[in-house]
């Protein structure tokens, strides 16, 4: 059985694996989002595809990118973390 201490440390390593796998992301969502409302503001286009087109583009692109980062760090984690637990060693 695993004590409180030992599954909120494991709670606490597994949220802060998915925070540091989803900034990359989650930074280029946030500056293509801007740079497109900016573009926008500035040139009085309205264009509902003219705000999803560029960041989803950009989103895939990034993902594609540090897709072998983000593979790397969950598979640490569970290897190094969830693993031994299931185990019990």
């Amino acid at each position: 059985m695993m004590d409180q201490g030992l599954f909120y440390d494991t709670l606490r390593q597994g949220l802060w694996v998915a925070v540091i796998t989803s900034v990359p992301i989650l930074t280029v969502a946030l500056i293509a989002g801007v740079i497109v409302g900016l573009f926008q503001a500035l040139t009085s286009i309205q264009e509902m595809t003219l705000t999803f087109v560029p960041k989803l583009g950009a989103i895939v692109v990034v993902y594609w990118i540090s897709m072998g980062f983000m593979t790397q760090t969950l598979v640490s984690f569970f290897q190094d973390t969830l693993v031994p637990l299931m185990i019990g060693s």
